[in-house]
């Protein structure tokens, strides 16, 4: 304080608290307020001078306290009002617990702020919020129900405060609580309960790393900001709720409308399927109608073209499965498979229309069975015909061709006989006339789709079959046992003719040609070939025994024909050279004496031969076959008497 202040409150007129006034105005410390009463005590001022300003100097003090005090809770309520704004417009929980935090710390000047929630499943509460921290074990601190001066505020839901944490004893330490305070260097601590309602969530610390009284101020603040935050995290509990409670109206309401759209295109199926049902139509026109109710292409299959694993299951099971990106749905009459429904590149199925299709696959079978008991009469007509072509009865070639016409079969195309028969043995009689019955059903339902003819004949089936252009009697047999074995669940082992044409002018060749397939049948059960197809030409030299026509030189031009047909173009002398190799026992050496040629001739001729005939023709089963076939061109080639 200057000697002129002094002066002028000596100066007649001049108040003591003039000099305070100063003070106040300029919001001096409070230690220069005792500046002016010591300075009047060094310059011997009258007592009641001196009184006058301690006087004056304690209501100085007064109202600066008071200014202090008004602009702390102006701060205050700036701070809170600051937080319910931020609650107001509350979008993410986490920022607005963060400003709390920090906001308490600023107005409480504190060291650190933190918050804890309470954690149901685990019964205690974890840290969630810190402020000014810098250690990872106490950000991490885990706190029980009555453990630590926070779990103590939890479990009594009342504020408490301690100026020296570690020397306090009215709550229980335990070393993980003390171990992190002590590594955030924490002394002072005050915590006040977040509550919603009468329970207890969580609680809001704020703590020096000094000792520290906290004011009954500073505790009420601290709570207000509690309560603060408690209303927050509610706030964000009921948007959460709501959110949650939105999303799955919107879930259920989506599941509504799929399951009207699904119920709709089950009734539209339904519909569909029954106007098909009474005005006839057929098992396309099933799948055409599927197709378009679930937005995909569903074809039906016969039951040797679809996957026999999945077919199979889907019949035992008696719904729809998936293959790959395929839906199969088996169309079966009793124990027979009479094909399949088959939904392409549709793996994502609703079960709905999972059942759509398999209820479309049960309509397919019972149309199929419908088509079969008015096809029944057709396939009699159609064994009557092949009964008389085997027996040779009507050779009327125009008779002939009007019923074939009939029944679509075309008797001057090329076609095989094909004689099949189940050999597996059966548990008794009924069972094996069940399993033939069924075996003339699938060859009946086969001869009707292919424009052929079937009979039940001999203990087995006798087919009349078209052979499409590029296609053997091989192939044709081999197809046909896979078919109907398929369709009657047993091995089906199907001997075929050699190919027959103009079979209306000559009925009897069918005749012939059923012979011949009669013994390729009975050649593949001797040879253990259960269940497989085969033609004569399939045995080689033994097919010549097999064969009706005796057909040598087939088997001679399939055996030799490209060694005989080289030495007519060129001029060689290969067959004879084969003659002479295995006449000397496949000695090259014999051979070159033989045939009076150097030995490097005879190892030419048997390498262009390896070349066309193929680099195993000497292994013993191929020799023999070229030997035998050798053997009977020089036979045929021979001039006659």
């Amino acid at each position: 304080m200057s000697r002129d202040h002094v002066q002028s409150a000596q100066r007649p007129g001049t108040g003591a608290e003039a000099p305070f006034l100063e003070l106040l105005a300029r919001g001096a410390s409070a230690d220069a307020y005792e500046q002016p009463v010591l300075l009047a005590r060094a310059e011997g001022l009258p007592p009641e001078r001196i009184r006058a300003l301690e006087q004056a100097k304690r209501l100085a003090l007064h109202v600066r306290a008071e200014m202090e005090g008004r602009r702390r809770r102006e701060a205050e309520l700036s701070a809170l009002f600051e937080t319910a704004h931020d609650l107001a417009g509350l979008r993410d929980l986490d920022a607005v617990l963060q400003a709390i935090v920090q906001r308490a710390r600023s107005l409480l000047s504190t060291d650190v702020a933190y918050l804890t929630l309470h954690d149901e499943e685990a019964g205690d509460t974890y840290m969630r919020v810190t402020e000014g921290s810098v250690a990872a074990r106490f950000q991490q601190l885990r706190l029980g129900m009555g453990e630590g001066l926070g779990g103590l505020v939890a479990q009594t839901a009342r504020p408490y405060v301690t100026p020296d944490y570690f020397q306090d004893d009215r709550f229980q330490h335990t070393r993980t609580i003390d171990t992190g305070v002590h590594d955030e260097g924490l002394v002072a601590i005050l915590g006040v309960p977040l509550m919603i309602g009468a329970q207890v969530i969580g609680v809001l610390f704020a703590a020096d790393r000094r000792a520290r009284v906290f004011e009954r101020e500073e505790i009420a603040l601290l709570g207000s900001f509690a309560a603060l935050a408690a209303a927050a995290i509610d706030t964000a509990n009921l948007l959460t709720e709501t959110r949650s409670a939105l999303d799955r109206l919107a879930r259920a309401n989506e599941i509504i409308r799929d399951r009207s759209a699904v119920i709709e295109r089950a009734s539209d199926v339904h519909d569909r399927l029954a106007e098909l049902v009474l005005r006839g139509g057929g098992v396309h026109d099933v799948a055409a109608a599927v197709s378009h109710v679930l937005d995909g292409t569903v074809e039906f299959a016969e039951a040797d073209a679809t996957p026999a694993a999945a077919l199979e299951a889907s019949r035992a099971e008696g719904h729809a499965v998936r293959h790959g990106d395929d839906w199969i749905a088996a169309v079966a009459a009793g124990g027979e498979l009479l094909g399949a429904l088959v939904l392409r590149g549709h793996p994502g199925l609703d079960p709905v229309d999972q059942r759509t299709l398999e209820r479309a696959a049960m309509v397919t079978s019972l149309l199929l069975l419908a088509r079969r008991s008015a096809a029944e009469a057709e396939q009699r007509v159609r064994g009557e015909l092949l009964d008389d072509l085997l027996d040779a009865r009507d050779r009327d070639p125009r008779v002939l061709r009007e019923r074939a016409a009939r029944l679509h079969a075309d008797l001057d195309a090329t076609h095989v006989v094909l004689a099949a028969r189940l050999f597996g043995a059966a548990a008794d009689a009924d069972q094996e006339a069940a399993a033939r019955r069924r075996l003339w059903s699938a060859a009946s339902h086969l001869a009707a789709t292919r424009h052929g003819l079937a009979a039940a004949r001999d203990g087995g089936t006798v087919l009349l079959l078209p052979l499409d252009p590029g296609d053997t009697a091989t192939d044709l047999a081999r197809r046909t046992a896979r078919h109907l074995g398929t369709a009657v669940h047993e091995p089906v082992t199907v001997g075929a003719s050699a190919p027959v044409e103009d079979l209306a002018r000559r009925p009897d060749a069918v005749a012939a040609a059923y012979a011949e397939g009669q013994r390729c049948l009975d050649a593949l059960r001797l040879l253990g070939r259960a269940g497989d197809g085969a033609a004569a030409e399939d045995f080689g030299f033994l097919g010549l025994l097999l064969a009706g026509d005796r057909d040598i030189a087939g088997y001679v031009e399939r055996t030799i024909g490209e060694v005989v047909a080289y030495d007519d173009r060129r001029g060689t002398d290969l067959v004879r050279t084969l003659d002479a190799y295995f006449a000397c026992g496949m000695s090259p050496a014999r051979t070159k004496d033989e045939l009076h040629v150097h030995v490097n001739t005879v190892a030419q001729r048997l390498e262009r031969v390896g070349r066309l005939l193929g680099d195993d023709w000497q292994s013993p089963a191929r020799a023999l076959e070229i030997q035998l076939a050798l053997r009977l061109h020089r036979l045929s080639s021979r001039p006659g008497p």
